[in-house]
């Protein structure tokens, strides 16, 4: 664990809650990081391992509990493409876990003294082939080939000991199955996040549907959605709550548009800090930010949280 004083996140959730951190790479792209390449801020664990870390700590600092790994875009697939063979991308998986940990510490040396948690960040399918279908979904592979594409690093993760896995920006019911059955017996939680269009998954799949896959597994403690538009969050929270009776987990982007071909992000935001209270209201227990949403729209959710 992150801390042998913190309670578990599952504990945690029960009695309040729980402040999520922002985007990785907006905050690593602010601090002056190129990641136009496919292995997006993956890319900064074998070259700036200690930018990530710092990017963790800002967050920390800004009234983040948890925050998430730098390996939503890190796969032996991926970086395999980049000539890292098994054996280092082991390393470099485990050490996504290795540098918020790292944070955890420092943020606690510099007097942060509430709990911390690190959640180690399993992206979809689609994110590996770098071209937007995560945000797609329906990618021609069954849930047994997707079961064992993720399958492999779900192991590498689990054994570096984050507090909880962040099964996010799942756009696919199906994958969503395929990953479910990948943390059964890990003996490490999970949080399972959909990305949503339209009260939909972004395959089309109904969420209620979607959310009930997880009702009855175990190590899942939080249901939930991700880089969405903050419109979308309050019904997605209030399906999630009734169909699994989980706590819910929410951290929608800022409300602009990525754009896949052009991979830059479009639009004005409409991510404002004074949703939060509403998505509480409706269920939602682990509350944060995900792409272009950062530290300072974080620490304004804290503090409409702990307000």
């Amino acid at each position: 664990m992150t801390s042998h004083t913190s309670p578990s996140l599952a504990a945690a959730l029960a009695a309040g809650t729980v402040v999520l951190d922002g985007g990785m790479s907006n905050q690593l792209e602010s601090a002056g990081h190129d990641l136009s390449d496919e292995l997006w801020s993956a890319r900064l664990l074998a070259e700036r391992p200690e930018a990530v870390t710092e990017a963790h700590l800002a967050y920390y600092e800004a009234g983040a509990d948890v925050a998430i790994t730098a390996s939503y875009q890190a796969t032996f697939e991926g970086f395999a493409k980049r000539g890292i063979d098994r054996g280092e991308a082991a390393r470099l998986l485990a050490l996504s876990v290795e540098l918020a940990q790292e944070a955890v510490r420092q943020a606690h040396a510099r007097g942060v003294g509430r709990p911390l948690w690190v959640a180690a960040s399993v992206g979809p399918y689609g994110a590996m082939l770098a071209d937007g279908s995560e945000y797609r979904g329906r990618y021609g592979l069954s849930v047994d080939e997707l079961e064992r594409f993720h399958r492999p690093r779900l192991e590498v993760l689990c054994a570096a000991a984050p507090d909880v896995l962040a099964l996010e920006t799942v756009p696919d019911a199906d994958e969503a199955a395929a990953l479910l059955r990948g943390v059964r017996g890990s003996g490490v939680p999970a949080w399972l996040s959909y990305t949503v269009a339209g009260g939909r998954t972004r395959a089309g799949q109904p969420l209620e549907e979607a959310f009930a896959l997880a009702a009855e597994v175990d190590e899942v403690i939080a249901v939930g959605v991700n880089c969405c538009a903050p419109d979308e969050v309050e019904r997605a929270v209030e399906t999630a709550a009734r169909v699994t009776g989980k706590p819910v987990v929410v951290y929608p982007n800022s409300g602009e548009a990525w754009d896949a071909d052009g991979r830059t992000w479009t639009g004005r935001s409409s991510f404002a800090a004074e949703q939060v209270a509403g998505w509480r209201a409706s269920g939602a227990r682990l509350i944060g930010g995900c792409c272009r949403v950062g530290p300072a729209a974080i620490a304004g959710i804290a503090g409409a949280l702990r307000d």
